[in-house]
């Protein structure tokens, strides 16, 4: 039976403010990409995402991003290669703490937002990143754009020996070029939950269509549904269902099925 990885992005509350539906997405992923910090998420959000990851048999990936909660780490910021190894070191020994504390591991990082589409066109980024997850720990799964514009990332992260693992978006918009159409243009971010589901399958079958009907093949082996989309509970639920029913197990990055 073939196999894919369906993750969300999680642990994006902070202090006061609850962001997303966790506890209701994690009973239908198998990846929980936490947020670090640096974004969104708390040392008290960290310690409870991790706890329903375990609870729910879900794994575990990190999820760091630019230092930015103001901007929910979605706006580029000139740093130094230097600095971004060490901010996503810092992030990910965050993270891997509170599961030490649960008896956890650490399966994949992902980075977030304008540091992961930065990854994507700076090559010095993208270098940038994949040494901070390799001198961090050469064993986690390094999470890149699926397609050819993601070919900086896979290369970069290949070259230094990492495993990588081929992301695609079903709940966002592709552009002709196959990234992601910026969230301030409309209809970039997809909420109805049997189209989603219907892109789900496309691409676990190797293509998505773009906004202007370009077909852009891809090599998919997670899907990610984003934790702060209104309709992300629906949107797992229905991306699920039709995958299972065409025989695509849903299983962890990386593992095949039972």
């Amino acid at each position: 039976m073939k196999t894919i990885d369906l993750n969300c992005d999680m642990g994006e509350s902070f202090g006061a403010y609850t962001l997303g539906m966790d506890e209701e997405v994690m009973q239908h992923i198998s990846s929980a990409n936490i947020a670090c910090g640096f974004h969104a998420g708390d040392p008290i959000v960290m310690n409870k995402t991790v706890r329903m990851a375990l609870e729910n048999n879900v794994k575990i990936g990190a999820h760091p991003g630019y230092p930015d909660l103001l901007g929910f780490g979605r706006r580029s910021m000139a740093l130094t290669p230097e600095e971004i190894r060490q901010y996503l070191v810092y992030q990910m020994g965050a993270l891997k703490a509170f599961c030490k504390i649960h008896g956890a591991n650490l399966q994949h990082i992902k980075p977030h937002g304008a540091l992961y589409l930065d990854a994507v066109e700076n090559e010095t980024i993208s270098r940038a990143v994949a040494e901070g997850i390799m001198n961090f720990d050469p064993d986690l799964y390094f999470v890149a754009l699926a397609g050819k514009k993601g070919e900086t990332m896979r290369r970069m992260g290949q070259s230094l020996g990492l495993k990588v693992v081929y992301e695609a978006f079903p709940d966002r918009a592709y552009t002709p070029e196959g990234t992601l159409v910026p969230r301030k243009e409309p209809g970039a971010v997809i909420s109805d939950p049997d189209f989603v589901a219907k892109r789900a399958l496309d691409m676990a079958n190797g293509f998505v269509k773009a906004v202007d009907g370009t077909i852009i093949e891809l090599e998919v082996q997670t899907l990610c549904v984003h934790g702060d989309n209104l309709a992300a509970i629906d949107l797992v639920k229905n991306i699920k269902i039709i995958l299972e029913t065409n025989d695509i197990k849903v299983t962890p990055m990386g593992r095949p099925a039972a």
